[in-house]
């Protein structure tokens, strides 16, 4: 809708969200903070943003920034490079979290300006939005940050950690939605963000229960690690029960195999990883399939295994997949 005249501009939400007009060139902010142009355009690429150093789009908070990774790099020895990584894991994190939280946000702009009988002027609406909620979500977003901070060296303790990334044995899980190619043609855009959503957080929750870890989500599917195997069997397991449950989403299927894997930069590398995958595809509606190592760490007492009929799986040639449940109870 176009604006009332007089109303917030575009210019007047970024005023809103940065806090101030972007004045500065990149040489400015480079000089302030004494590092080459070349090294600050290399971390604004980092960060995720187009070249704009002969241009006067930065704040002083910009230069803020800059002048503390500078201080970061001098101070505390740690090299260019290994910042530069920093920074890029950042902005990648950060552009999702932006994306997600503006998704969330223009849902919410209809009742907001509804409530203030400001329904002709989204922009208005936005900006007032906006304006309420930064401060409390800067403080959300920090704490969130240092309890995941606090979380993810704790698992240093269980991985055998290297330079910068991390080897160990774990067990990977894929939980994907049934036929959703098709689903995905037949639903309207509102209904198919929502179905997503719904997935994502029921997996989600299953996998915090059990002290997994997502890793990432792919609309219909979730990628999830889990040092305890059965603790991953549990998760494959409640995931299907969750999500049979609600009649909203369509039937799943679960893949997990078990093997040395590598973290780095938030995601998940190695076999187990594309083997996981791959068993997804062979997988029943609703049922989960693993390989035979993550077979033989299971209490026999507790689940019972089914070596199904061998099938190739691209990039592993012909596979015995395993069949997983819990054993019933003994009355």
């Amino acid at each position: 809708e176009v604006p009332e005249p007089g109303g917030p501009t575009g210019a007047d939400l970024e005023r809103a969200i940065l806090g101030e007009t972007p004045t500065l060139s990149g040489s400015d902010i480079a000089a302030a903070a004494g590092v080459s142009l070349a090294d600050a355009r290399r971390l604004w690429r980092a960060l995720g943003f187009p070249d704009a150093a002969n241009q006067n789009a930065f704040t002083t908070s910009d230069r803020d920034a800059l002048i503390l990774v500078a201080e970061a790099v001098a101070e505390t020895g740690i090299d260019f490079e290994t910042m530069l990584r920093l920074t890029r894991a950042v902005g990648q994190t950060v552009a999702r979290l932006a994306d997600w939280e503006v998704a969330t946000i223009t849902s919410a702009v209809d009742e907001f300006a509804a409530r203030d009988g400001a329904s002709a002027d989204m922009m208005k609406a936005t900006v007032r939005l906006v304006e309420e909620l930064s401060a409390r979500f800067d403080r959300l977003l920090v704490y969130s940050w240092r309890r995941h901070l606090a979380a993810a060296i704790g698992r240093i303790e269980a991985f055998a950690a290297t330079d910068d990334e991390t080897v160990t044995e774990a067990t990977v899980g894929f939980a994907d939605l049934v036929a959703f190619t098709a689903l995905s043609n037949e639903l309207g855009e509102d209904e198919l963000g929502d179905l997503v959503e719904i997935f994502e957080t029921r997996c989600s929750d299953v996998i915090a229960d059990h002290n997994g870890r997502v890793i990432k989500t792919l609309g219909d599917s979730v990628l999830f690690l889990e040092l305890d195997p059965v603790q991953a069997i549990d998760i494959a397991l409640d995931i299907i029960a969750v999500v049979g449950r609600d009649e909203r989403l369509p039937d799943v299927r679960l893949g997990l195999a078990t093997g040395p894997v590598v973290l780095r930069m938030g995601d998940v590398y190695g076999p187990p990883v594309n083997l996981a995958a791959r068993f997804t595809a062979v997988a029943r509606r609703n049922r989960v399939i693993i390989d035979e190592r993550t077979a033989e760490l299971l209490p026999v007492v507790d689940f019972e295994t089914r070596k199904l009929p061998a099938r190739p799986l691209r990039g592993f040639g012909d596979v015995e997949p395993v069949t997983v449940r819990r054993t019933p109870p003994r009355h």
